[in-house]
């Protein structure tokens, strides 16, 4: 996950609240001023009586030659580097993120942040926003979160739908309102995922919960921050998982609840094709409740409800190939069916 810092050196109140506001990870203080910001509210703050200290646990640097490079590069292999760049030139960022991605890069406006999280498609591991204006710090902020993650979507055709007996399934609720096209990925297989709608699509006969994903039985994957997964099972308040729409943008949600109730279920199968051949590749499958306000997602957006679902329909879904050990990436040899 990206991180946002906010400088706000000297001391300024109203910067400090905006910070608070945007959901900044950080800020960056005068010396003195950290039982000021504890009263505005609980955050990490960067400062000689603060959380992180300058110059042990942060090192600021000023790149002005190969030399202030190389030491940025040396010291980002076990500290965060704030890196400065007195013209803000972009190839001292882009080598340092090739050699490691413990770069946080100081910024002046949410300009030169969206630069700096997008430098070699990877982008800085985090921002630290030096500004006199409060709405930079929000526009900054939905940069950040918005840079989370972003998964390239593909189409899937429904091979099997089948319905099945009880069992438990969850139910996420988030804090973040969805929208049509947003959801979660979630699958029986930590590699081979479906779009999960969320619940935000009005229905005649309950009212619509868009801050919640039916997401499936207690075993299945759902994927998180940090390139990681977790199991349905795991999921509590107060974490934190990825709210995906069906261009595969992402962006992190706090959870607020996670209900595990005893519910009919049913188990939905499908296949990829293999773009050279033209031939099915990967079969991967979730197991959902059995109702029609859980829905998969169409290509565009439009979502569709597991009970009108049948062979032949197309849905999005994530693939990858790489197995989970404890919800990490891992190479391995392992087939999940």
């Amino acid at each position: 996950m990206k991180t946002l810092w906010v400088d706000i050196r000297p001391w300024n109140k109203n910067l400090m609240t905006t910070a608070l506001e945007s959901g900044a990870d950080a800020v960056f203080l005068p010396d003195g001023f950290s039982e000021k910001a504890r009263e505005l509210g609980k955050i990490k703050v960067i400062a000689g009586d603060g959380d992180l200290k300058p110059g042990k646990d942060v090192v600021e640097i000023d790149i002005k030659s190969k030399a202030d490079e190389e030491n940025a590069a040396k010291l980002s292999l076990g500290t965060p580097v704030i890196v400065k760049t007195s013209d803000w030139t972009i190839i001292p960022l882009e080598n340092l993120i090739a050699h490691n991605n413990n770069i946080i890069a100081a910024v002046e406006s949410s300009e030169e942040a969206k630069t700096a999280l997008q430098i070699l498609e990877k982008g800085v591991k985090g921002i630290l926003l030096k500004t006199d204006d409060p709405s930079e710090i929000k526009k900054t902020a939905k940069l950040v979160n918005q840079s989370t993650e972003a998964f390239g979507l593909i189409e899937a055709e429904i091979t099997n739908v089948k319905t099945l007996g009880m069992g438990d399934r969850v139910c996420i609720d988030t804090c973040t309102n969805m929208k049509q096209g947003q959801g979660m990925l979630i699958g029986n297989s930590s590699s081979a995922m479906f779009l999960i709608h969320s619940e935000s699509i009005d229905n005649p006969y309950v009212a619509s919960r868009p801050f919640r994903v039916n997401a499936g039985a207690v075993h299945a994957y759902v994927r998180v921050l940090n390139d990681k997964t977790k199991y349905l099972s795991e999921i509590k308040s107060g974490d934190e998982v990825l709210i995906v729409n069906h261009d595969g943008v992402a962006e992190p949600a706090v959870v607020g609840r996670a209900k595990v109730e005893k519910r009919p279920l049913m188990l939905i199968e499908a296949s990829v094709k293999n773009e050279k051949s033209g031939e099915n590749k990967k079969t991967f499958s979730v197991i959902l409740q059995n109702a029609e306000t859980i829905r998969l997602v169409r290509p565009g957006g439009e979502p569709i409800s597991v009970v009108a679902l049948k062979p032949g329909d197309v849905v999005l879904s994530f693939i990858e190939g790489f197995a989970r050990h404890f919800g990490m990436k891992i190479e391995e040899t392992i087939q999940e069916k």
